[in-house]
This record gives C-alpha cells, structure tokens and sequence, in this order.
C-alpha cells in the first residue's frame, strides 16, 4: 500500500515537474541578447501577439536610418524591433515585423524559440525565400 501510495505521489509529481518545464520553455517572453551583447530586447504580449522592444544598448545611439525624417533622433533604446508576432502552424514559432536599425527597413520576421533559452530571429524577403537571422540568447 506505501509503496503504491508512493509511486502514485512520485509520478504526480514527475508530471507537475514535466508541465512546468514546458510551459516554461514554450514562453518566449522575457530579455533576450544578441550574440554580439550590444543589445538587450524585451519580448512581451502586445494584444494577441508577441513583440520586442530595445531595452538597452551598449552603445547608445539614435534611430538615424528611419526612414521616416522626424523618427531620426528619437533614442533607439525604447524602440519596438519586434512587431505584432503571431503564433503560425509550428510549434514556439511566430510571424510579424522586424525593424532593423542598421538600415531603416521593416522586414517580414519570425521569432522560433529552439530552447527555454535560446530563440531565433529572422528577417526576411521576397516572400519568405531568402532570410537572414541570429540566436538570441535568454538574459540572466
């Protein structure tokens, strides 16, 4: 009877474990820092979607490519990168926008997290057919 009683509490206990795990490496919110550690973004809920904003940089610098005249001396820092991210048909995967600084351009994007604490970042163009990314890395 103990033993049945411990076994039952054992697995039970396996399973909250095994649940928490992986409610925990499905979440792509928090910081995140790209490879080169000259950024700290932010993911979090926007709405329905994810999206990311810079929240530190090692070198802090203005939006000077936005395309946009008035938005050029605006502080990167603050501003959102990762834009209106929807879940799509594969799993810790979405789809939205991706500003990038260094030219000015939004891009089509998707964010796949790979592990609890490493998630993929990709820009793409011309429908999807050529894409370029980077593994950001969870901050401490």
């Amino acid at each position: 009877m103990l033993k049945s009683v411990l076994s039952t509490a054992l697995l039970a206990a396996g399973l909250v474990t095994a649940s928490t795990t992986l409610s925990i490496a499905a979440d792509a919110k928090g910081d995140w820092v790209r490879p080169n550690g000259a950024s700290k973004i932010r993911i979090s809920s926007c709405g329905s979607a994810l999206c990311g904003k810079l929240i530190w940089l090692r070198e802090p610098r203005n939006d000077t490519q936005n395309p946009d005249a008035s938005k050029r001396s605006r502080p990167l820092v603050g501003v959102q990168i990762v834009q209106s991210m929807k879940p799509t048909s594969q799993e810790n995967q979405w789809k939205g926008k991706v500003y990038n600084a260094e030219d000015g351009k939004t891009y089509t994007g998707f964010i796949k997290l790979t592990s609890a604490n490493k998630l993929k970042l990709e820009g793409c163009v011309m429908g999807g057919l050529i894409c370029k990314g980077e593994t950001w890395t969870r901050a401490n």
